[in-house]
């Protein structure tokens, strides 16, 4: 699927990576016949190495003002992962937790890694998601986006 994201009549960029609520499921993203996406997904990713400054200043903007909640900045070079939550409309950098592992608060159970992301260390990547997976947060969300579909 084509990743451009259509935020606005100005804003069309190409995040890395993004996860979004589908509608059914009382998201706001929808895929239009070319396969663009439309709307703001709840959580978007993007991994920079020469593109830091941009992706942490000029698509940050567009990402806060088009309503994502969620922005992570896998900024390589600086061997850094920027972690940042929308909240009353402007975007608050989420300290790195002590035990080194990002949550998600708009997907409950997506939990990553830091050192792990940036040095590429897929078993430390993956272990942190099945621990966040198997906690009853993430079973919670998986049951409310379920009874969500079936309203519909």
């Amino acid at each position: 699927m084509n990743n451009t994201q259509i935020l606005g009549p100005e804003s069309e960029p190409e995040p890395d990576a993004c996860l979004f609520i589908l509608p059914d499921h009382c998201g706001s993203v929808y895929v239009d016949e070319d396969e663009y996406l439309h709307g703001a997904p709840e959580l978007i990713v993007e991994v920079s190495s020469s593109t830091e400054s941009i992706d942490l200043h000029r698509k940050k903007l567009d990402y806060q003002k088009a309503g994502v909640r969620e922005y992570v900045v896998l900024a390589l070079r600086m061997q850094q992962v920027f972690w940042f939550l929308r909240q009353r409309g402007k975007y608050k950098e989420v300290p790195l937790p002590g035990d080194g592992i990002f949550r998600s608060r708009m997907f409950p159970g997506l939990w990553l890694d830091a050192e792990a992301m940036l040095r590429c260390l897929r078993p430390g990547v993956l272990a942190a998601l099945k621990q966040g997976l198997a906690t009853a947060e993430h079973t919670a969300f998986v049951a409310k986006l379920q009874k969500q579909a079936s309203k519909k």
